[in-house]
Protein backbone atom coordinates (compact mmCIF):
# COMPACT_ATOMS: atom_id res chain seq x y z
CA UNK A 1 0.00 0.00 0.00
CA UNK A 2 1.71 2.96 -0.98
CA UNK A 3 1.58 5.94 1.31
CA UNK A 4 3.93 9.23 0.69
CA UNK A 5 3.07 12.99 -0.09
CA UNK A 6 2.91 15.29 -3.91
CA UNK A 7 3.73 18.97 -3.83
CA UNK A 8 1.82 21.24 -6.76
CA UNK A 9 2.70 23.91 -8.13
CA UNK A 10 2.02 26.60 -10.98
CA UNK A 11 3.36 25.55 -13.94
CA UNK A 12 4.00 29.04 -15.33
CA UNK A 13 5.75 30.81 -12.23
CA UNK A 14 6.33 27.51 -9.83
CA UNK A 15 4.72 29.39 -7.02
CA UNK A 16 3.50 26.57 -4.51
CA UNK A 17 -0.04 25.65 -4.72
CA UNK A 18 0.01 22.68 -1.87
CA UNK A 19 0.29 19.45 -1.16
CA UNK A 20 -1.53 15.85 -1.20
CA UNK A 21 -0.83 13.31 1.20
CA UNK A 22 -2.23 10.52 0.08
CA UNK A 23 -2.18 6.41 0.39
CA UNK A 24 -3.72 4.06 -1.99
CA UNK A 25 -4.04 0.20 -2.66
CA UNK A 26 -4.77 -2.53 -5.42
CA UNK A 27 -7.55 -5.33 -4.94
CA UNK A 28 -8.82 -8.17 -6.57
CA UNK A 29 -11.91 -5.81 -7.43
CA UNK A 30 -9.75 -2.36 -8.50
CA UNK A 31 -7.58 0.28 -6.89
CA UNK A 32 -9.23 2.91 -4.45
CA UNK A 33 -6.66 6.06 -3.95
CA UNK A 34 -7.97 8.19 -0.48
CA UNK A 35 -5.89 11.39 0.00
CA UNK A 36 -5.92 15.03 2.34
CA UNK A 37 -5.02 18.00 0.76
CA UNK A 38 -3.47 21.03 1.92
CA UNK A 39 -2.46 24.97 1.82
CA UNK A 40 1.35 26.12 1.14
CA UNK A 41 0.48 27.33 4.59
CA UNK A 42 -0.51 23.68 5.53
CA UNK A 43 -4.17 23.89 6.42
CA UNK A 44 -6.63 21.52 5.64
CA UNK A 45 -7.67 22.28 2.25
CA UNK A 46 -9.67 19.22 1.28
CA UNK A 47 -9.62 15.44 0.42
CA UNK A 48 -9.94 12.73 -2.24
CA UNK A 49 -11.69 9.21 -2.48
CA UNK A 50 -11.70 7.23 -5.45
CA UNK A 51 -12.01 3.64 -6.13
CA UNK A 52 -12.08 2.48 -9.75
CA UNK A 53 -13.40 -1.00 -10.83
CA UNK A 54 -10.56 -3.67 -12.29
CA UNK A 55 -11.13 -2.22 -15.41
CA UNK A 56 -10.86 1.12 -14.52
CA UNK A 57 -14.28 2.80 -14.47
CA UNK A 58 -14.77 5.54 -11.79
CA UNK A 59 -17.62 2.90 -9.11
CA UNK A 60 -16.60 6.30 -6.60
CA UNK A 61 -15.67 9.58 -6.41
CA UNK A 62 -15.89 11.85 -3.33
CA UNK A 63 -14.05 15.60 -3.20
CA UNK A 64 -14.20 18.28 -0.91
CA UNK A 65 -12.47 21.59 -1.32
CA UNK A 66 -13.47 24.97 -1.03
CA UNK A 67 -16.70 24.37 1.12
CA UNK A 68 -18.16 22.15 -1.92
CA UNK A 69 -18.32 18.45 -2.37
CA UNK A 70 -18.73 16.05 -5.60
CA UNK A 71 -20.05 12.63 -5.13
CA UNK A 72 -20.01 10.85 -8.49
CA UNK A 73 -19.43 7.53 -10.46
CA UNK A 74 -20.02 6.19 -13.71
CA UNK A 75 -23.28 5.51 -14.60
CA UNK A 76 -25.10 6.53 -18.10
CA UNK A 77 -21.40 7.96 -19.04
CA UNK A 78 -20.32 9.54 -16.02
CA UNK A 79 -22.95 11.19 -12.97
CA UNK A 80 -22.79 13.61 -10.10
CA UNK A 81 -24.02 15.39 -7.65
CA UNK A 82 -22.01 18.82 -6.81
CA UNK A 83 -22.91 20.58 -3.63
CA UNK A 84 -22.45 22.58 -0.22
CA UNK A 85 -21.96 20.41 2.57
CA UNK A 86 -25.47 21.06 3.68
CA UNK A 87 -26.89 19.66 0.41
CA UNK A 88 -29.47 22.82 0.02
CA UNK A 89 -27.24 24.07 -3.33
CA UNK A 90 -27.09 20.31 -4.61
CA UNK A 91 -27.07 19.99 -8.17
CA UNK A 92 -26.52 17.12 -10.39
CA UNK A 93 -24.98 16.48 -13.42
CA UNK A 94 -24.35 13.62 -16.13
CA UNK A 95 -22.05 13.53 -19.31
CA UNK A 96 -21.17 11.37 -22.13
CA UNK A 97 -17.36 11.03 -20.84
CA UNK A 98 -15.51 7.95 -19.70
CA UNK A 99 -13.96 8.96 -16.48
CA UNK A 100 -13.65 12.16 -14.21
CA UNK A 101 -10.78 14.23 -13.80
CA UNK A 102 -8.91 16.59 -11.99
CA UNK A 103 -5.91 18.25 -10.23
CA UNK A 104 -5.50 14.98 -7.68
CA UNK A 105 -2.15 12.63 -9.56
CA UNK A 106 -5.10 9.96 -8.84
CA UNK A 107 -6.95 11.10 -12.02
CA UNK A 108 -3.84 10.26 -14.01
CA UNK A 109 -3.45 6.86 -12.87
CA UNK A 110 -7.20 6.18 -13.15
CA UNK A 111 -7.01 7.36 -16.85
CA UNK A 112 -4.12 5.01 -17.78
CA UNK A 113 -5.82 2.16 -16.56
CA UNK A 114 -9.10 2.89 -18.16
CA UNK A 115 -7.21 3.32 -21.46
CA UNK A 116 -4.65 0.05 -21.21
CA UNK A 117 -2.08 1.51 -24.20
CA UNK A 118 0.53 -0.48 -25.43
CA UNK A 119 3.77 1.28 -25.95
CA UNK A 120 4.14 3.00 -29.42
CA UNK A 121 0.34 2.45 -30.12
CA UNK A 122 -1.90 4.72 -31.76
CA UNK A 123 -2.89 7.81 -29.64
CA UNK A 124 -6.51 7.60 -28.12
CA UNK A 125 -8.91 9.88 -27.23
CA UNK A 126 -11.20 9.89 -24.14
CA UNK A 127 -13.18 12.89 -23.03
CA UNK A 128 -13.05 13.43 -18.78
CA UNK A 129 -15.43 15.50 -16.48
CA UNK A 130 -13.01 18.06 -14.78
CA UNK A 131 -13.23 19.17 -11.28
CA UNK A 132 -10.91 21.73 -10.35
CA UNK A 133 -10.67 22.76 -6.57
CA UNK A 134 -11.31 25.38 -4.97
CA UNK A 135 -14.68 25.51 -6.14
CA UNK A 136 -15.07 22.13 -8.05
CA UNK A 137 -17.44 23.30 -11.24
CA UNK A 138 -17.70 20.69 -13.66
CA UNK A 139 -15.72 21.02 -17.07
CA UNK A 140 -15.55 18.63 -19.81
CA UNK A 141 -12.42 18.42 -21.54
CA UNK A 142 -11.10 15.84 -24.63
CA UNK A 143 -7.94 14.65 -24.28
CA UNK A 144 -5.22 12.09 -26.23
CA UNK A 145 -2.93 10.35 -24.57
CA UNK A 146 -0.23 8.02 -26.15
CA UNK A 147 2.14 5.62 -24.52
CA UNK A 148 5.83 6.67 -25.63
CA UNK A 149 7.93 4.29 -23.97
CA UNK A 150 7.84 1.37 -21.33
CA UNK A 151 11.20 1.38 -19.36
CA UNK A 152 11.60 -1.42 -16.37
CA UNK A 153 14.05 -0.20 -13.70
CA UNK A 154 15.24 -2.69 -11.28
CA UNK A 155 14.23 -2.38 -7.49
CA UNK A 156 15.08 -4.23 -4.67
CA UNK A 157 11.71 -6.39 -4.78
CA UNK A 158 12.22 -6.29 -8.73
CA UNK A 159 11.75 -4.91 -12.31
CA UNK A 160 9.21 -1.86 -12.33
CA UNK A 161 7.91 -1.00 -14.96
CA UNK A 162 7.81 3.27 -16.02
CA UNK A 163 5.39 4.35 -18.33
CA UNK A 164 5.77 8.05 -19.99
CA UNK A 165 2.40 8.89 -21.65
CA UNK A 166 1.90 11.83 -23.58
CA UNK A 167 -0.90 13.84 -23.14
CA UNK A 168 -2.31 16.43 -25.44
CA UNK A 169 -5.44 18.57 -24.67
CA UNK A 170 -7.85 18.49 -27.99
CA UNK A 171 -9.12 21.93 -27.26
CA UNK A 172 -5.68 24.17 -26.82
CA UNK A 173 -3.20 21.43 -28.65
CA UNK A 174 -0.93 21.81 -25.23
CA UNK A 175 0.92 18.49 -24.68
CA UNK A 176 2.99 17.27 -22.11
CA UNK A 177 4.19 13.63 -20.34
CA UNK A 178 2.96 11.87 -17.82
CA UNK A 179 5.53 9.50 -16.17
CA UNK A 180 3.69 6.71 -14.24
CA UNK A 181 5.15 3.28 -12.22
CA UNK A 182 2.64 1.30 -10.86
CA UNK A 183 0.04 3.03 -8.85
CA UNK A 184 2.29 6.28 -8.50
CA UNK A 185 3.03 9.36 -10.77
CA UNK A 186 6.68 10.09 -10.60
CA UNK A 187 6.18 13.38 -12.63
CA UNK A 188 3.62 15.36 -14.05
CA UNK A 189 3.42 18.89 -14.92
CA UNK A 190 2.75 21.07 -12.02
CA UNK A 191 2.90 17.81 -9.84
CA UNK A 192 6.48 16.63 -8.03
CA UNK A 193 6.25 13.04 -5.46
CA UNK A 194 8.20 14.80 -2.53
CA UNK A 195 8.05 11.33 -0.75
CA UNK A 196 7.21 7.57 -0.93
CA UNK A 197 6.91 5.06 1.94
CA UNK A 198 7.04 1.47 0.27
CA UNK A 199 7.24 1.12 -3.08
CA UNK A 200 4.27 1.45 -5.63
CA UNK A 201 1.92 -1.65 -6.08
CA UNK A 202 1.77 -3.44 -9.78
CA UNK A 203 -1.43 -3.52 -11.48
CA UNK A 204 -2.44 -7.51 -12.71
Amino acid sequence: MPRGRYSFHDTHDHTPLGEEHFHCATGPSGWRYTAQTTTPEGDHAGSVDLTIDALGRPIRLELHAGGWQVRGAALDGVTWVRSDPAGEQAQEGNAPAHAFTGLSPAFLIATARLLRLEPGGPATRVRLVSFQPPVLAPLTVDQSWSLITRTAHPTDSGSLPVDNFRVADLATGDQYDVHIAGDVVLAAPGIELEDLESPPSTFA
